[in-house]
């Protein structure tokens, strides 16, 4: 027998422990390779941890809600011998040969990957219903198409595919040849992995995701007490983090952004025909904040004790808010690299995973500067908190009609604009009022700037 030692993966650059939410096999269960162990949660993302082999979960080392450190072994799984595995023989040369390595630092090697991940490339890429690398592998191997894994039950979490589904589905398929009458069909136990006519295209539908559990609400005489998940906890924890560690100056600019609403009002129905996408405002924003981030780099920075960190990457965080009214921030990575029908993509995908818990962890590290999109909740305005280690956060409120006064060669006029504002919270440990001032106000002169002639 071999014992492998199952590691806390790391789920990210910055991640350094995770909390076991629920251990899924006790010890004396029987495990497949890919099948969930247990249950974890960082300040991210929850997860999956899948076994790394075939076994008997012989040991649990700890216990639900334990905090444990990224690369600690949790638990033990004991795996049958490989065919000729023994008591290692004495070479004809008299020299013992060099033990292997051990199990244990190769399956560490191999690298984690989360529940929240999606399918992996090729035929499967455009799924977003998520399959474990092994039950891919046997739907190419067995020539499964995209539609017939799609419409497939799941007895696994969230209605996942797991190895056993897969296998009784081939091995019902390559039967159903050989079913000629209803009698043989009745006569075979009921079930609902059982082989069933082709499914039309439009059967198959992704999954929704797990309902969020209800929060824990006890009362007190006349006061109803709401315990927080563990996520609201975190979040409250980080903005008071950030408030003791930056101090927090805020700017604040009005935009008249009526060329810009005008167009896109006008271009967002032949865009979603032409690209497949909603047009947003919240790309167009992030072009105008990509360009004055480029202008002025030190906005794309953190502070390391007393050194001043510039970052030559410009990595854009985008404020989510969640159903259970959470918040969580995924970053495009390298998005001045994108054109609008990139950041247009790169908003809907994220925004979209977000809201249904299937982010990766490395999608929500790495940010440079955020943007809040406050005016989606109809706020005038805000004074958001800076997300750490960022030294700054723009918030963009609703876009609302408005009485102004506008200048032209005949004099002054009334008419009515669409206008915004922008609040800008930025550390005033390195930057300055004139800095962050002039920062919001370039934003501002460019959304004022659009040009409604632009092509799509």
């Amino acid at each position: 027998m071999a014992k492998i030692d199952l590691i806390m993966p790391k789920m990210g650059e910055s991640i350094i422990e995770a909390t076991i939410l629920k251990w899924t096999k006790q010890v004396g269960e029987e495990v497949e390779q890919e099948e969930t162990i247990l249950e974890i949660a960082t300040d991210k993302v929850d997860s999956e941890v899948p076994s790394p082999a075939d076994g008997t979960l012989m040991e649990i080392l700890f216990e639900e809600g334990d905090v444990v450190a990224v690369g600690e072994v949790i638990a033990r799984i004991e795996t049958e011998p490989v065919s000729g595995e023994s008591d290692p023989e004495i070479p004809s040369n008299g020299q013992h040969e060099a033990p292997a390595p051990e199990l244990a630092s190769v399956v560490e090697s191999v690298p984690y990957v989360p529940v929240s991940e999606g399918p992996a490339a090729g035929s499967f890429a455009s799924s977003a219903r998520f399959y474990s690398p092994l039950v891919l592998n046997i739907a190419r191997e067995e020539g499964i198409s995209m539609l017939e894994l799609e419409a497939l039950p799941g007895s696994g979490r969230g209605g996942r595919v797991t190895k056993k589904d897969i296998l009784s589905y081939v091995e019902d398929r390559q039967e159903a040849p050989q079913v000629v009458s209803a009698p043989q069909v009745a006569a075979q136990p009921v079930s609902t992995r059982k082989a069933a006519p082709k499914p039309e295209p439009k059967v198959a539908s992704t999954p929704p995701p797990a309902p969020t559990p209800a929060p824990t609400i006890t009362h007190e005489g006349n006061v109803y007490i709401i315990e927080m998940d563990r996520m609201r906890k975190i979040i409250s924890q980080n903005m008071v983090q950030s408030k003791h560690t930056s101090a927090h100056v805020t700017s604040f600019v009005e935009a008249d952004v009526t060329n810009l609403a005008n167009w896109r009002k006008r271009v967002k129905g032949d865009f979603e025909k032409q690209y497949g996408e909603k047009l947003t405002f919240t790309p167009l924003f992030l072009q105008a904040v990509i360009k004055a981030l480029r202008e002025h780099p030190l906005i794309n920075s953190s502070v390391d004790g007393d050194r001043i960190l510039v970052k030559k990457d410009i990595n854009v965080g985008i404020a989510v808010a969640l159903p259970n009214y959470n918040l969580i921030v995924p970053v495009i990575k390298n998005a001045d690299r994108l054109n609008l029908v990139g950041l247009c993509a790169a908003v809907n995908d994220l925004a979209a995973r977000a809201r249904a818990n299937k982010l990766k962890p490395d999608e929500l590290e790495g940010g440079t500067y955020t943007l809040s999109n406050v005016g989606t909740f109809g706020n005038v305005m805000g004074t958001p908190i800076i997300l750490q280690p960022q030294v700054a956060i723009l918030a963009v409120g609703s876009i609302r009609k408005l009485p102004s006064v506008i200048e032209t060669a005949e004099g002054d006029m009334i008419a009515i604009r669409q206008k915004m504002f922008l609040s800008h919270s930025y550390d005033h440990r390195i930057v300055d009022g004139a800095l962050g001032g002039r920062f919001v106000k370039r934003v501002a002169d460019l959304l004022e700037a659009w040009n409604p002639e632009t092509d799509i």
